[in-house]
């Protein structure tokens, strides 16, 4: 099977049913908080990166021949239902603008991390070390980025946004 294909469910989600959902949670989803120092660095290593991972995979093959295979189906599976739950939970945020329902509750950032479940699934799937190195490359940058959004909500979002980091972790 051409890796190309494990990307069909993420783009649907992704961007088909979160404009379903939510023409402003795509929106939303599409911007960046402002970037200082060396998150402009991260922004372009998480850019570059998104795009090796989705052209890449169009060069791969999932193989079904091993136990590689089961995990990858497993955490790729895990991805996708956790990119629906969090794109769910992303487009209806409270009015106020801070999303505090659902995955939400457990996770400041449950996009990023099924993105990268469901990204790992993808370098199981295909067992290729280039696209766990792409990965990588990918998480780290996005980490900065979470660092950049998170400076932007406080600033947006003040005492109640704080109240939420003490609450609720970064990642889980």
């Amino acid at each position: 099977m051409n890796g190309f294909l494990l990307l069909i469910p993420f783009i649907l989600i992704r961007f088909g049913l979160l404009r379903m959902l939510s023409k402003e949670g795509l929106k939303r989803a599409a911007s960046f908080a402002p970037l200082i120092g060396k998150e402009k660095i991260a922004y372009w290593s998480y850019q570059i990166s998104n795009v090796l991972i989705f052209v890449y995979l169009f060069f791969l093959k999932a193989t079904i021949d091993s136990y590689w295979f089961y995990a990858g189906l497993v955490t790729y599976g895990l991805g996708v239902l956790l990119c629906i739950a969090s794109v769910f939970n992303f487009a209806k945020p409270a009015e106020d603008g801070i999303n505090l329902n659902g995955l939400y509750r457990i996770s400041r950032n449950p996009m990023y991390i099924a993105y990268f479940i469901y990204f790992l699934g993808c370098v199981l799937l295909t067992r290729s070390l280039l696209l766990l190195a792409i990965l990588m490359v990918f998480q780290i940058s996005s980490h900065w980025i979470i660092l950049s959004e998170e400076r932007w909500c406080i600033k947006k979002f003040g005492e109640k946004y704080k109240s939420y980091m003490n609450t609720v972790r970064r990642y889980i």
